[in-house]
């Protein structure tokens, strides 16, 4: 009797991890266990959560991995290569012919690494897009556009995403920069939004908030989170340069990543009155830093639009606070801010246009805006997107043919 085709999950984050990535893979995980055989090859050692190993729970394996810091460049390259090169050949090892691959675009080798082994076993193979090299190596300036770098990314990206039986994207504005390569196909594209991890419900602004006593301030701008290479810290602080003298405004910057070493490096060497920074908190403690901030700053550098989609974006909805969004406008967070009128955009690099959004959230009453994040952040449920993963991983291990099926 032929066995039945399973699923396998290869991502470098998965818990014990918590980082956003890993969250979101093993929630994945976790759903498409409830009916299939999953295997997960992790990247992340440690202890699993007890939610990641009771019965009918995926069946997790460890590669062999070691993660150096953003900043050291040569040595991340060297090690995220390795990791896509363990991870090809485990992946030779569990799949046959007939079963179903998922994994994401972290680190930017892995994906080559999967479709590349899911071709040679008879496999099928899914990519979660959450970010598109080298776009954004060329946005963060680390590749020049027209580089042999970029162009040879670019070819192999064309084979690869021949090979790949379905992309899925976070982002409506994904869609255009896949298709300009002749490997894509629409019916390969699958849109399934992430989903925010906290109860969309208003929180109320209180004084007693911990992350807000110390504080005084009327109006607090927050920023939170992982800030990589696709983020301008420099635009922020500009920012809080230009409304230093107005008292009332406040800026608190709680995350990790090379934008926030930048923000400290910025805040030494000026020492701004009006700018604070709190450590990365821990999952208990999210809420109540969300619901600490009259409105949020995420701030993108340009060219943006299809190449990345800001995670954090739903849980910043979910507690009903306004958002002031630094991107592109046809980029998928800045068209439902606009669509459901969620808050301010502002074009990259206009670090005057970002100080008087804030002044205008500031002046405003935001009580409508905020019911309305809530209404928004309601849509982006994570039921509907789980749905979506095991209606598309259905199809898959039906036919590798997806326009078989729609």
């Amino acid at each position: 009797m032929q066995p039945l085709s399973k699923i396998v999950v290869a991502s470098q984050h998965y818990p014990p991890d918590t980082s956003t990535t890993a969250t979101i893979v093993a929630e994945i995980a976790c759903h498409l266990a409830d009916e299939h055989e999953v295997v997960v090859l992790s990247g992340w050692p440690g202890a699993l959560p007890a939610s990641q190993t009771c019965p009918g729970k995926p069946r997790v394996v460890a590669i062999k991995n070691r993660i150096p810091g953003k900043a050291a460049l040569v040595r991340r390259a060297v090690s995220e290569l390795l990791f896509a090169s363990r991870t090809f050949v485990a992946l030779t090892r569990q799949l046959r012919r007939g079963d179903v691959v998922l994994t994401v675009t972290a680190p930017f080798m892995l994906p080559y690494a999967v479709t590349a082994a899911a071709r040679l076993r008879g496999a099928r193979s899914a990519l979660i897009m959450h970010d598109l090299f080298p776009d954004v190596l060329v946005m963060a300036g680390l590749l020049k556009p027209r580089s042999f770098g970029t162009w040879a990314m670019r070819a192999v990206n064309g084979l690869m995403f021949r090979a790949l039986n379905a992309v899925i994207t976070i982002g409506r504005d994904a869609e255009r920069p896949l298709l300009s390569y002749p490997g894509m196909t629409r019916n390969k594209i699958r849109f399934i939004p992430n989903w925010a991890t906290l109860v969309p419900a208003p929180r109320p602004i209180t004084p007693d908030n911990p992350f807000r006593k110390a504080i005084a301030a009327r109006f607090i701008v927050g920023l939170s989170g992982n800030l990589g290479f696709t983020h301008d810290p420099e635009i922020v602080f500009e920012a809080a340069r230009l409304l230093e003298d107005e008292t009332d405004v406040h800026f608190l910057l709680s995350g990790w990543g090379i934008g926030f070493e930048r923000l400290k490096q910025l805040q030494a060497a000026a020492n701004l009155a009006n700018v604070s920074f709190v450590g990365r908190v821990e999952d208990s403690e999210l809420e109540a830093l969300l619901a600490s901030a009259d409105v949020w700053i995420i701030p993108y550098r340009k060219d943006v639009a299809g190449v990345s989609v800001p995670s954090r974006f739903y849980n910043l909805l979910a507690v009903g606070r306004p958002v002031v969004l630094v991107s592109e406008p046809e980029a998928e967070a800045a068209l439902t801010v606009v669509e459901s009128g969620l808050g301010w955009v502002v074009p990259p690099g206009r670090a005057d246009q970002l100080a008087d959004a804030i002044r205008a959230a500031s002046r405003a009453d935001n009580g409508a805006m905020a019911g309305r994040a809530v209404k928004a952040a309601a849509k982006f449920d994570r039921t509907v997107a789980m749905n979506a993963y095991a209606g598309l991983i259905g199809e898959l291990l039906r036919s590798p043919d997806l326009s078989e099926q729609r």
